[in-house]
């Protein structure tokens, strides 16, 4: 696996370029076909021509004025190579990163031994004495060290332009349809432009700049790092190179110190059109020319979470020289085809778009007191952007701040956080058709089964797998931090979604046998063997944990069961879906029948613990208990109208407020319970100075990205939703979009899905099957099923339902009668 691992990593980016070129062969030919399925819509278009033109100008950031502080810079990225850019007249900085440059070394946390202490840690749980329970945990079940390691800027490209101290017409602008960040502006007569882009198919960022008139642009291009031990030289008369290595222990280790481990080296090398160019150790000098372009590879020595034996040099060479001659204008058309034949696969319309007109940050301050919704398109559209600019095949995961950072300790180590935050940023992808998107999320779940295997015999002597709730680029499973809040045993639970999430949205039993189901499977074994009996109530429960990050260490969270019903009920459905391990199937239909179910409190809530002990006045950011709600469905306003009402009472309790991502929750939440009107209530607390940086990052804060992509999927959830076994059309519209269309969005059931309404109505949805499932479709008013002009056979269990056969490939139009 490890050899597979690392060679694909590279392999795949520098092949892509090619294997792309055959990829829109065939997405030209599905561009065609689907003409004649979604009539007038082209859903994944080779060059992404389909709608309205001047719909994707629209969808631009831009600004009147270079950006001062990190969150006003402009974010692009390939997935690996992520880089923001500011746009600094005479002295640009475009400071950029590798996803694989983190402090650390391959290191196994598990603290051997701790399993011995579980029992007392479970005894005094039982017994009431939480903080003795809390001081025994602490001192020997914890991870060794006891916080994981640090996400790292890589360095900065630094470009100075003598002379361009007085300038007019100053634009600055991020084209998200394109994924190219560009600068322009007049000085001395002259107007210069660059352009900025990280291409995933040539595995670099690129630069070009211009000017209008003949020989005018001067400038010098450098290479610098945060990190101590590192230096710049020549390579050749056209490269300039810098080189370095991570040194010293690892801050803040108490034991089980850990020596950073990795060397990295970033390539630059540089062309221009006319004029003169010169390369010493320190710069690049370009003199007198037309335009330039700089090229920029980087690489780290990582290989795998075990093995860091990599050739970064190497690698930057092998890169640089598989760019080889092209030209800027083949380099950039082919990372342009590449980001829209993802990107625009969605289109989304809500109406005017004057407001695009003003710059992004004046949008963001006006927001609340102006009808802009354009701005939430952009906002929508903005999210699937940073998701394939972070996220890519052979790339890691998004972390807390997808790949962009800057900072030597950035808050919360950047890493990533599984008790919500990696799970939110995956909410989008599948609905809305960023399905590829989601490989880097697998590819890590298939190493933290892997080390969380030897935590799972360590911690708890049980078998299958377990992850608390953070993970690095080492893979640590074990808890973190304090006991209080890093013992809690269900992150690789909640991942273990995703897996099934994407079969279901896809249909793809290939990806459920030799992927999904073997890591679902370990996961389910650990509880097996984890959960224990409540000598209370007889139930089974789990324990210790707790409810995240919220009332300490506790015996049976609810939460936690909420998310073993789901891991079990998908492992079910799987294993009957393969037609495998039909004894396991069965004990964990057994076991999950006695999992502690939901229970109402005094206060008609939900309770967040076995006991009834929810405060109504705590406002905590995570709501963790309603979980089943969402992104869970074992709570839904038709299958559990008691515990639905609860649940709904619990999310008053807690209020409107909290940190981005909590907002973004909301916004889901709100949907779920089909309140169009405060799902957007709390979009738009999102979409506001303070909870939105001028780049449109999200504001935690600090700036965590997860409140971006949990708005995305707030969005998407509330226009469709299938988490209950039927298409509903249009559950949470609100009074704020009165007309508008959707196309493109992916359901569960592997259906693709286009929607259109007015007056707040359904006018016609197009789904079209993937795999021929069955499909059932809720609607508010009665409808009509046809498909190439015939009436479709249906049949109607309930008012507003109607279910029909389907057959693959084939559309079906939904219209009111």
């Amino acid at each position: 696996m490890e050899n597979k691992k690392s060679a694909a990593t590279w392999a795949h980016r520098n092949s892509a370029y090619n294997g792309g070129w055959i990829a829109l062969l065939i997405v030209g030919f599905c561009c065609v076909a689907s003409s004649w399925l979604f009539p007038g819509v082209c859903l994944a278009g080779a060059n992404g021509e389909s709608g309205d033109a001047t719909k994707w100008d629209d969808l631009k950031l831009w600004y009147s004025k270079p950006a001062k502080k990190w969150t006003e810079a402009l974010p692009i990225g390939n997935g690996r190579l992520g880089a923001m850019v500011f746009g600094t007249v005479q002295n640009e900085r475009v400071q950029f990163n590798d996803d694989t440059l983190w402090t650390g070394g391959p290191h196994e946390y598990q603290h051997e031994g701790a399993a011995k202490h579980l029992a007392t840690v479970r005894k005094l749980l039982f017994e009431g004495k939480q903080r003795d329970a809390e001081r025994l945990a602490g001192e020997k079940m914890m991870s060794v060290p006891l916080r994981q390691e640090q996400y790292q800027p890589f360095g900065d490209l630094r470009l100075a332009f003598p002379g361009h101290d007085s300038i007019t017409d100053y634009r600055r602008e991020l084209d998200i349809d394109s994924a190219v960040a560009t600068v322009s502006y007049r000085s001395g007569g002259v107007t210069f432009t660059r352009e900025v882009l990280s291409s995933f198919p040539d595995n670099v960022i690129a630069v070009r700049l211009t000017c209008d008139k003949p020989g005018k642009l001067t400038f010098t291009a450098r290479i610098d790092s945060p990190h101590r031990q590192s230096e710049t030289l020549q390579i050749d008369k056209t490269t300039l190179a810098l080189r370095g290595r991570l040194v010293g222990i690892t801050g803040r280790k108490v034991e089980g110190r850990v020596e950073n481990a990795l060397k990295f080296e970033a390539h630059l090398k540089a062309s221009s059109q006319g004029g003169k160019l010169a390369v010493d150790s320190e710069k690049i000098t370009v003199t007198g020319a037309d335009s330039a372009t700089l090229i920029l590879a980087a690489a780290t020595s990582f290989k795998n979470y075990k093995d860091v034996s990599g050739d970064p040099e190497a690698l930057c060479r092998r890169t640089i020289k598989a760019v080889g001659r092209k030209s800027y204008e083949t380099l950039r058309k082919a990372h342009v085809i590449d980001h829209r034949r993802l990107f625009r696969r969605v289109e989304f319309d809500l109406g005017s778009a004057d407001a695009a007109e003003k710059p992004t940050d004046k949008r963001i301050a006006e927001f609340s007191k102006q009808d802009d919704r354009q701005f939430v398109e952009l906002y929508f559209h903005y999210g699937r952007y940073l998701m394939i600019a972070s996220s890519r095949g052979g790339s890691q995961p998004a972390n807390l701040q997808g790949i962009w950072n800057d900072s030597l300790s950035p808050p919360w180590e950047s890493k990533w956080t599984v008790n919500i935050n990696t799970e939110m940023n995956y909410w989008p992808v599948e609905v809305t058709n960023l399905s590829e998107c989601h490989e880097p999320l697998f590819s890590l779940l298939e190493d933290v089964a892997e080390s969380g295997a030897k935590t799972a015999k360590a911690h708890y002597d049980c078998r299958g797998w377990v992850l608390h709730h953070n993970t690095d680029l080492w893979r640590g499973a074990a808890p973190i931090n304090a006991s209080n809040h890093g013992i809690w045993v269900t992150g690789g639970a909640w991942l273990c979604q995703d897996l099934w999430e994407h079969y279901a949205f896809t249909g793809d039993k290939t990806f459920l046998k030799k992927r999904a189901y073997p890591i679902m499977k370990g996961a389910a074994e650990f509880f097996v063997d984890f959960l224990i009996e409540d000598p209370k109530t007889g139930w089974l429960i789990s324990t210790p944990s707790n409810s995240p990050e919220n009332g300490g260490l506790v015996a049976g969270p609810t939460m936690d069961h909420q998310i073993i019903r789901d891991l079990l009920t998908n492992c079910i459905k799987a294993a009957k879906i393969l037609d495998v391990d039909k004894d396991f199937r069965a004990k964990l239909i057994d076991i999950k029948g006695k999992i502690a179910p939901n229970q109402i409190g005094r206060h008609g809530q939900l309770q967040e613990w076995l006991e009834d002990k929810d405060n109504p006045k705590n406002t905590h950011r995570h709501v963790s208990h309603l979980f089943g709600l969402h992104p869970g469905k074992e709570i839904t306003r038709r299958g559990t109208p008691e515990v639905f009402a609860a649940a709904k009472k619990s999310l008053e309790m807690r209020g409107d407020g909290g940190t981005g991502w909590s907002m973004a929750w909301k916004v889901n939440f709100w949907a779920r319970f089909e309140d169009g009107n405060h799902s957007y209530k709390m979009l738009a607390n999102l979409l506001t100075p303070g909870r939105m940086y001028p780049n449109m990052f999200d504001a935690h804060p600090p700036f965590q990205i997860d409140g971006n992509f949990g708005g995305v999927a707030g969005i998407a959830e509330m226009l469709v939703q299938s988490h209950a076994g039927e298409l509903h059309l249009l559950p949470a519209l609100p009074d704020a979009w009165p007309a508008g269309s959707i196309k493109g969005l992916r359901a569960r059931g592997a259906f693709e899905v286009a929607i259109s309404w007015n007056d707040g109505k359904l006018v016609s949805s197009h789904i079209r099957s993937l795999v021929g499932n069955k499909c059932r479709i809720r609607t508010a008013d009665a409808v009509k099923v046809t498909s190439r002009g015939k009436a479709v056979k249906t049949t109607s269990p309930e008012e507003n339902v109607v279910e029909f056969e389907t057959k693959a490939g084939r559309s079906y139009l939904i219209a009111s009668k």
